[in-house]
């Protein structure tokens, strides 16, 4: 399932039980909804000013229809549907007032009051329905933005301006500006992140619900399986996998964990895996998800519009970074099914790859065609479009084989076309129920976009963030760490990325030198900590109840398996070559070390590869892994060939062993607690 930035997860919430009129309603809407975007990308495309308010109209609807005002747990009321209808209303204005009054605002000067107006409801309906689709976090942020605009010796609040450090005061806006720069232009909730979310990230989570309903997902898994399960500690491997392939089509590091984890975390239990280091495991891995190419969850679609670097260019420099995070999880995953002697699953438990792929090889077809048409260039919205379309094309062309090899009657073929109905309207309607909450999230951070560049805080916070950090790298970045960790509490991955690269983007590019696609890969990478990083990581505690471990302990077991995340952006800072190339020999060194490092880094971390590693090698490994993110070749090496060194002088003992120091523990017997 594609969605965002954690927002599958939207999807996945416990619905309250509406009326029938009310589930035709969200029917009818969603499926009306996907066919407007799909006749955009595929047809005749649209202007902004019609395409991203209509959008923002349908989604604002949906999302008062599928979340009542009470919330799940209690039924609306007369009183409560007052408050929808009115809100449903307001949506309707929202959504076509632009598009009806586009010649008329384009031409005038001052807004009229009725613009001013309409700009009001807007910024309210939005924010409340980022608090019903999103989380309170989303529409406080936003509120304290908006308040932020009016506060100032000219602003509608001038008495706050004594509140803020001088560094942070502004002159202050009133009503009006700020209506108009939220609604009536280009700058504000109109922007660029609802740009994208009404465009390429909309087409991409419609493509996704295909795959879905199609059955992608579970072959996907089988296939994981299949390849990895004989292994040792083949099933968390085979998550490992499974969330890769998944992740980047989901866009949801916590929905990724209910759709893989379901599957995984259950046999990394039976065979041995504690239930919290089970429930870490899938949501470190599925976190690698949100930076996997093709897709990226939203970020790649955002980053291009941000950085005007073509989204084909986004995707080839990420599939490095994203295999280096992968293959460090996959490590740590080996290393501890080695300690604690696990073995990997019963020839006779899985599918054959061959069977998976007769089965499933038409889900690989719609990937083809996605890859094939970004290579050839094609605009991402387009290439969604044909990635949709070959995607019905092979599941028709799948059904029909199927039904005219066994055995064809009229009463089947009537059965099959009901089957295939039923499957298009709920793909259409699944894609628009998912699309709800990225737009939202998109939707708000419009507003912070608006009032950072009404009133300058970006600048601002870059002068701040400079100070702080002393003009030390390092140090801003690990300001950025913590600033992605906090708006990572109450923030979609998205949302947290589009802020953070607000207000701190100016100050890394600007002040500190880094080219602008390292310094939004760097945002966007950390901007994921939050799933993974205690206190609260969102998609730990996913795993923790899908595994029946404490939420805590299992957030820390997937904060150690992805400390990828941590590292790997600091690579792309001290060595840009992996990122914006350079001379051949330069990017194959680089390439290298960086494998070298992270391998360092995870058998430090465990103790162990061949066998244990003694208190003193693991000490020198660490300063070696330093070395090699140090910008200096000389250093490089240095630290290179003591990593090298410790991991020889790790094989030859267990050489001397005998080869392995674990005992295999047959499939299903319990783990040592550690």
């Amino acid at each position: 399932m594609v969605t965002d930035t954690d927002t599958g997860t939207e999807a996945r919430r416990i619905r309250p039980a509406h009326p029938r009129p009310v589930l035709r309603a969200i029917t009818v809407i969603g499926i009306t909804l996907s066919l407007f975007h799909l006749y955009a990308a595929g047809v005749q495309p649209l202007g902004l000013f019609y395409q991203r308010p209509i959008h923002l109209g349908f989604i604002l609807v949906l999302c008062f229809l599928i979340y009542p005002v009470w919330g799940p747990s209690r039924p609306r009321g007369a009183l409560g549907w007052m408050i929808d209808g009115t809100l449903v209303a307001c949506s309707v204005l929202v959504g076509a007032w632009l598009p009806v009054n586009i010649d008329t605002i384009a031409n005038q000067i001052f807004p009229r009051d009725m613009d001013v107006v309409v700009g009001v409801i807007t910024v309210l309906v939005v924010l409340e329905a980022a608090r019903r689709a999103v989380g309170l976090g989303m529409t406080i942020i936003g509120a304290v933005f908006v308040v932020y605009a009016f506060a100032g010796s000219r602003g509608e609040l001038p008495f706050l301006a004594d509140w803020m450090p001088g560094i942070l005061n502004h002159r202050g806006y009133s009503l009006d500006r700020v209506a108009s720069q939220m609604v009536l232009g280009a700058e504000g909730i109109f922007g660029i992140p609802l740009g994208v979310a009404a465009t390429f990230i909309f087409v991409f989570v419609l493509f996704g619900a295909f795959l879905e309903v199609t059955g992608a997902g579970k072959f996907f898994i089988d296939l994981a399986y299949a390849a990895t399960g004989r292994q040792r500690g083949g099933p968390a491997k085979a998550a490992v996998i499974a969330s890769a392939g998944m992740g980047s089509i989901s866009g949801s590091a916590i929905a990724n964990v209910v759709t893989t984890g379901a599957f995984t975390i259950p046999l990394m239990k039976r065979l041995g895996y504690r239930p919290a280091q089970a429930g870490g495991i899938e949501a470190a891995a599925s976190t690698g998800g949100q930076i996997m190419p093709p897709l990226m969850g939203a970020g790649a679609f955002l980053m291009s519009e941000f950085t005007q670097v073509p989204y084909v260019d986004i995707v080839l420099v990420s599939i490095f970074p994203a295999v280096l995070y992968f293959g460090a999880v996959y490590l740590l995953v080996h290393i501890a099914a080695a300690k604690q002697g696990l073995t990997g699953m019963a020839p006779e438990e899985l599918p054959s790859v061959r069977n998976v792929l007769a089965e499933g090889w038409h889900f690989l077809l719609p990937l083809v065609a996605l890859v094939a048409f970004l290579v050839a260039g094609y605009s991402p919205m387009r290439v969604g479009f044909y990635a949709i379309v070959s995607i019905i094309a092979a599941a028709v062309a799948r059904a029909l084989w199927t039904f005219a090899t066994s055995g064809p009657t009229l009463d089947g073929f009537a059965a099959l076309c009901r089957r295939g109905g039923e499957l298009l309207i709920k793909a259409l309607e699944l894609g628009a129920r998912n699309a709800v909450a990225v737009s939202m999230a998109c939707a708000v951070a419009g507003i912070i976009v608006g009032v950072v560049g009404l009133t300058g805080l970006g600048l601002k916070f870059s002068a701040m963030m400079i100070a702080f950090s002393g003009g030390n790298l390092v140090l801003a970045l690990i300001l950025v760490i913590l600033a992605s960790l906090i708006l990572g509490m109450g923030l979609p991955v998205t949302a947290a990325y589009i802020v953070l690269i607000i207000l701190v983007g100016p100050a890394l590019t600007q002040e500190f030198g880094m080219p602008i696609l390292i310094a939004h890969l760097v945002v966007f990478w950390y901007s994921q900590d939050s799933n993974v990083t205690p206190p609260v990581a969102l998609a730990g505690f996913a795993g923790a109840a899908i595994a029946g471990a404490k939420p805590m302990e299992t957030s820390f077991q997937a904060w150690k398996y992805a400390k990828g995340l941590y590292l790997v952006p600091l690579f792309m800072v001290f060595n840009e070559s992996i990122i914006l190339g350079g001379p051949l020999p330069l990017v194959l060194w680089n390439g290298a070390i960086a494998i070298v490092a992270m391998s360092g880094f995870a058998v430090a971390l465990e103790g162990y590869l061949w066998r244990p590693m003694p208190l003193w090698q693991r000490s020198l490994l660490v300063p070696a892994v330093v070395a090699v993110f140090w910008p200096s070749i000389a250093v490089e090496a240095a630290g290179t060939g003591i990593i090298l060194l410790v991991l020889g002088m790790n094989w030859r003992q267990s050489r001397k062993d005998g080869g392995t120091t674990e005992v295999p523990r047959p499939t299903g017997a319990s783990a040592p607690s550690d």
